[in-house]
């Protein structure tokens, strides 16, 4: 199966790099090869390279900055993402792209169903909801799979912040008002290979599914597991969202209800505990 990956640096881009296996060829663009912000000729390379699945893991992930470059964000994360799924329509081949629990307002207490109205509360979620509705009126074999809180020992993410806080602070305050599944890089990207393997062989499934780690948890827990973990003697006090301002509005209700995610492609969720402490060990490792 020859799997066509855009992405190349970020979180779930580096690890799906790491996942080679028997039967699967995974071919990876760099944005050299192909720039999301030149949707026009997306099209062209998923036509020439004619792939059996195609994932986009390529996005705009700077959620502050997107508040005063919208437009910017609408392109890598809508356009782009539209004129693959053209392409997979013409081919005929199924389109996986990541998405975010972002498409929410973050109300309420309960894990948001993949059925749920969606409404963003600040530009990146915008963003990413307009390539969801894109994609849609696009393909008719396609998977967007939302995530939330993901980390990883690449690139910047809550765990690595914490780490990097922790290292001349020993009191540090963390919202404890904001609740979610934080999801291993990792995982997700084992979660799309499992995906496409499914697709390669079965035409009906499409949709929108969810997947994050299990069990929910505040920010603030999430802390202070990250730094019980990494054997760092730090005082987190909980604070409200409200205390702690952000140019973007954070969802303070991020769970995601992932059921479907389950049962239709048979894919476990990963207790994001677990998978914390490899990525710890990993940091150690490259510190």
């Amino acid at each position: 199966m020859n799997l066509l990956v855009f992405g190349t640096t970020g979180q779930v881009a580096q690890e799906i790099g790491l996942k080679e296996q028997p039967g699967l060829n995974i071919k990876q663009l760099n944005r050299s090869e192909a720039n999301l912000l030149e949707p026009e000729l997306i099209r062209n390379i998923i036509l020439k390279e004619r792939p059996d699945v195609i994932l986009n893991l390529a996005a705009y992930t700077e959620v502050d900055k997107a508040e005063d470059e919208e437009e910017v964000a609408n392109i890598i994360n809508a356009r782009s993402p539209t004129e693959m799924a053209k392409a997979a329509q013409e081919i005929n081949k199924p389109f996986i792209h990541l998405s975010t629990d972002y498409v929410f307002d973050g109300t309420g207490k309960a894990p948001w169903k993949k059925n749920d109205s969606t409404r963003p509360i600040n530009a990146y979620g915008r963003s990413k909801l307009l390539g969801e509705e894109g994609i849609k009126s696009s393909c008719s074999r396609y998977v967007i799979l939302r995530t939330s809180w993901v980390f990883s020992s690449h690139r910047n993410n809550f765990v690595k912040s914490m780490l990097d806080l922790s290292k001349n602070k020993k009191k540090l305050r963390i919202v404890h008002d904001q609740i979610g599944g934080p999801t291993a890089a990792s995982d997700i990207a084992d979660a799309c290979i499992k995906m496409s393997k499914v697709l390669f062989k079965d035409k009906t499934l499409k949709g929108i599914y969810h997947f994050s780690g299990i069990p929910f948890v505040s920010k603030a827990d999430f802390a202070r597991t990250i730094f019980i973990e990494s054997k760092r003697d730090i005082i987190v006090k909980n604070i409200l969202t409200k205390e702690f301002l952000t140019p973007a509005l954070r969802p303070q209700n991020s769970r995601l209800d992932s059921d479907s995610t389950v049962t239709e492609f048979g894919i476990s969720l990963p207790d994001w505990r677990v998978s914390l402490e490899k990525v710890i060990e990993e940091l150690k490792e490259l510190n």
